[in-house]
């Protein structure tokens, strides 16, 4: 859609850094989205984050972890709208400022060094 009316969010954590809540995922820092609303903001930054599907790994229930994204979690992140004007209102859905994508998952060695 490309006439759609699009607005500019930051996602800001707001948890303190000892919040057990942080278990989901560590802390990413702000991320700054263009979306459709506060919720499809949340949506957008869960969708750039590594997801079990996109790394040789399964993970223990399901598919996807996608639902498990500490960007979904209210207690985790608020959503502000940003009406400041640095980024520009007209272009596509997704992340204008954030993390990038890494491996959630570290490899440990096994005894035989596997």
């Amino acid at each position: 859609m490309a006439d759609e009316a699009l607005r500019i969010y930051r996602l800001i954590p707001d948890a303190a850094e000892t919040d057990p809540n942080w278990d989901l995922a560590e802390p990413a820092g702000e991320v700054i989205v263009r979306a459709r609303s506060a919720a499809d903001a949340r949506i957008i930054a869960a969708e750039a984050e590594v997801d079990f599907l996109d790394i040789p790994a399964k993970p223990g229930d399901g598919v996807s972890t996608s639902f498990a994204s500490a960007f979904r979690d209210d207690r985790l992140y608020r959503v502000v709208e940003d009406d400041s004007g640095t980024f520009p209102r007209a272009g596509p859905r997704g992340i204008l400022k954030g993390p990038t994508r890494h491996d959630p998952l570290t490899h440990t060695p096994d005894e035989e060094g596997r």
